[in-house]
């Protein structure tokens, strides 16, 4: 079940051509270069970096993705994974992810 978060964030090679994306990933459609960031599946970690493509195997229809930001390419997200730690630490002077979107 993929959820969407309020402020979705969006690198800059993707804002033109966000609702394409988020419309092939609600309806299980190829979203070709888009990739997703989401919470980490592991609770140690911040964020995964997942390809959007990746989201139509089996695996991924039973489980809780909560989508907080887009990318065009795979260097675009570990930039916006950047510029969202950042801020993050900024306004909570803290790393806790989970808690600033919650």
């Amino acid at each position: 079940m993929v959820t969407w978060s309020e402020n979705l964030y969006l690198g800059e090679g993707i804002k033109k051509k966000h609702r394409r994306a988020m419309f092939a990933i609600k309806h299980r459609r190829v979203a070709y270069d888009v990739f997703v960031i989401t919470f980490a599946s592991n609770e140690e970690n911040l964020f995964d970096i997942i390809a959007a493509d990746e989201l139509l195997f089996p695996h991924y229809k039973n489980c809780k993705i909560h989508i907080l930001g887009l990318a065009k390419g795979r260097e675009e997200a570990k930039l916006l994974i950047k510029d969202m730690i950042v801020k993050i630490y900024n306004e909570t002077g803290d790393f806790k992810v989970r808690d600033y979107f919650r």
